[in-house]
C-alpha cells in the first residue's frame, strides 16, 4: 500500500490535486504548524502488520484535514481497519480546547467468547486511553461511542456462522508542543496499537525490528 502521504485539504473548494489542496483560503500557503504536524505523519515508523494508504479528508469538519486509512493484515487475512483523520483550526476551536483534533474510526470482528463480554465496551475504550498513556502522550476532550453489532444470516446466506464486530469511534485533542505542533507521530503510533490490540496481535517491543518506514513512493505535490 502507498506511503503515509495522504492528502491535504484546505476545506476551500474540495480539488483532490495536492497542488491545489496544498494552499488555505483565498490561495494563501497552508499553516506552518499544519504542515509539520502531516509531515510527521508521513515519516512515521510503522510495523507491517498495519498497513496504511491515504484517503480524501472530509471537507467540512474544520478549515485544514488530513487523513489515513488503514488495515491490519496477518498473511491474507485482515483482522481490522481503521480511518484517522488530523483537524486543524488555527483560530482555535471552543469544544476542542486546542487548534487541533484527532479522529478515528477502528473496526475488527471478534470471536464470540469477546463479543458475549459485558465489559467488552469498557476494555475497548481502555485500549484507546491506555495506547495514549502507554507512550506518554498528552492529550485532553476525549469522547467517543463503542458498538457491539452482531449478524446472524438466513436463507441462501444460511449457511454462513454468525458475526460480531466492534466499531470504535473516538476523538481526542493532542496537546501542542513546540511551535504550537502535537506530536502527531507518536499519537499515529499510538493509533496503530490500538488497532493492533483490537486485530488481536502482541504489542511491538522498543526496537523492534519489524518496525519499518512506510516507502515514499511518490512526491507529495505530483498527485
Amino acid at each position: 500500500m502507498a506511503a503515509a502521504q495522504g492528502r491535504l485539504s484546505d476545506g476551500a473548494d474540495g480539488m483532490d490535486d495536492a497542488k491545489d489542496t496544498a494552499r488555505g483560503r483565498g490561495g494563501s500557503a497552508l499553516p506552518p504548524a499544519f504542515r509539520s504536524a502531516v509531515d510527521a505523519l508521513r515519516t512515521a515508523r510503522l510495523r507491517p502488520q498495519v498497513e496504511v494508504e491515504p484517503t480524501p479528508a472530509p471537507q467540512r469538519l474544520a478549515p485544514h484535514a488530513y487523513a489515513l486509512e488503514a488495515v491490519v493484515v496477518d498473511g491474507d487475512q485482515e483482522l481490522a481497519d481503521g480511518r484517522l483523520v488530523l483537524l486543524h483550526d488555527p483560530a482555535g476551536h471552543e469544544a476542542w480546547h486546542g487548534t487541533f483534533r484527532l479522529v478515528t474510526l477502528v473496526r475488527a470482528e471478534l470471536e464470540p467468547e469477546m463479543a458475549a463480554d459485558p465489559l467488552l465496551p469498557e476494555v475497548c475504550w481502555s485500549w484507546l486511553t491506555g495506547a495514549l498513556q502507554a507512550r506518554g502522550l498528552g492529550y485532553g476532550e476525549p469522547s467517543g461511542t463503542i458498538t457491539r453489532a452482531g449478524s446472524h444470516y438466513f436463507g441462501g446466506l444460511a449457511d454462513r456462522p454468525p458475526a460480531s464486530q466492534i466499531e470504535i469511534r473516538a476523538s481526542w485533542t493532542p496537546r501542542e508542543g513546540l511551535g504550537g505542533v502535537p506530536d502527531t507521530a507518536a499519537h499515529l503510533l499510538s493509533w496503530c496499537d490500538l488497532l493492533a490490540q483490537v486485530a488481536g496481535l502482541p504489542p511491538a517491543g522498543p526496537g523492534d525490528p519489524s518496525v519499518v518506514t512506510l516507502p515514499q513512493r511518490r512526491d507529495p505535490q505530483s498527485r
